[in-house]
C-alpha cells in the first residue's frame, strides 16, 4: 500500500505516520470518559464534533507506557470499521513521501506489528508508516467494544428521534 501524503507524529522518541486521507482532525485532549474493565490501551470515549469515538493510547499499544499528558494530541482517524482517536506524544507535520523513500516492511508478517506497512527512509530520519484500519483490527478485545459502541450509537439515535 503506498501512501504519499501523511501526518507525522511522535510516540516516545520514534516517528510514525498515518495517511492524511484517513485523518479527520487533530485535537487537544479534552474530556475522556473512562469505562471500567476495558483493555488498558483504551482510555475511554470522547465526543468529537458530536460523534462518540473510542480513544486509544498509541504509547500503551507500543510500549505499554501512557503517552505524555503534557504534549499529547489526539489524531482522529477514519476507518470503515470505526472512527477513533489515537493519542500520541506529539503531532508534528504533514509530509509527502515519494515511492523511492518508502520501503515495504518485512515485519508485516509479525502478528503484533502487522499495522506497520512501510518505513519512510528520509535523509536524516526514519518514519514508520501505520495503517489505521489494521491497527484497530489488531487490538485484542476491540471487536466487542466497537460492536457495543455501534449499538450504543443506534440506541442514542433512536432515543433522539
Amino acid at each position: 500500500m503506498s501512501f504519499k501524503k501523511a501526518i507525522v507524529f511522535r510516540s516516545r522518541t520514534e516517528e510514525y505516520a498515518v495517511p492524511v486521507d484517513q485523518v479527520v482532525s487533530i485535537e487537544k485532549i479534552e474530556k475522556i470518559t473512562p469505562v471500567p474493565h476495558l483493555p488498558n490501551y483504551l482510555l475511554g470515549f470522547t465526543r468529537v464534533r458530536g460523534e462518540l469515538v473510542p480513544v486509544l493510547d498509541f504509547g500503551i499499544i507500543l510500549y505499554n507506557t501512557p503517552s505524555s499528558p503534557n504534549t499529547a494530541k489526539m489524531i482522529v482517524l477514519n476507518t470503515d470499521v470505526v472512527n477513533y482517536g489515537l493519542v500520541v506524544d506529539e503531532a508534528k507535520e504533514i509530509l509527502q513521501f515519494s515511492n523511492n523513500e518508502l520501503t515495504q516492511m518485512g515485519l508485516v508478517n509479525y502478528a503484533k506489528t502487522q499495522y506497520f506497512t512501510a518505513i519512510a527512509n528520509l535523509e536524516n530520519r526514519m518514519i514508520t508508516c501505520v495503517e489505521p484500519k489494521i491497527l484497530v483490527n489488531s487490538l485484542e478485545g476491540i471487536r466487542e467494544i466497537i460492536e457495543n459502541l455501534q449499538s450504543m450509537l443506534e440506541n442514542e439515535k433512536e432515543h433522539n428521534e
